[in-house]
């Protein structure tokens, strides 16, 4: 690895591997590791997603990226034929054996934001690392808002008049 000023960042986008680690592939290209019988390529929205979706069931986490994101998000799951996206608030940097993961949450009130933040990470680098055999080199947990008891849900779609 290079150092770009990044510390712990993947050298390369594009997870590559073939599953056994004593050796290294020469002539891998972005996407893909040359294996007995194939390559296997993961593309940066799959680690996204599992990232995504093992943040979300962390207890005290209200909900995944920053106010803006949720309230652009809630208006785009409004368009039939539209899905809530489980990537808002994640961001992945992957390379041919590792990965870095930023997620920006928004946690519940009175619950401890360390504790959360640790949470999360356990549970993003256990996900990540089991289902895609990539080392999580970092997670990097931005808390971006508190949801207070007494505060509506942005994704909520308001009551329409008739």
């Amino acid at each position: 690895m290079t150092d770009t000023g990044q510390q712990n960042r993947p050298e390369n986008s594009g997870a590559e591997f073939t599953g056994d680690t004593s050796r290294k592939n020469v002539g891998a290209k972005r996407g893909g590791e040359l294996g007995a019988r194939g390559r296997t390529t993961i593309a940066d929205g799959v680690v996204e997603k599992i990232a995504g979706m093992a943040a979300r069931d962390v207890v005290g986490v209200h909900a995944l990226g920053s106010g803006m994101s949720r309230a652009f998000g809630a208006a785009r799951e409004r368009v039939p034929g539209t899905t809530k996206s489980v990537s808002r608030g994640v961001k992945v940097e992957v390379g041919e054996t590792q990965t870095a993961i930023d997620l920006e949450i928004v946690v519940d009130y009175g619950v401890s934001i360390r504790d959360v933040a640790g949470a999360v990470r356990e549970s993003v680098i256990s996900a990540v690392e089991w289902m895609t055999g990539l080392e999580v080199v970092e997670v990097n947990v931005a808390v971006s808002d508190v949801k207070l008891p007494d505060e509506e849900d942005e994704e909520e779609e308001p009551p329409r008049l008739r």
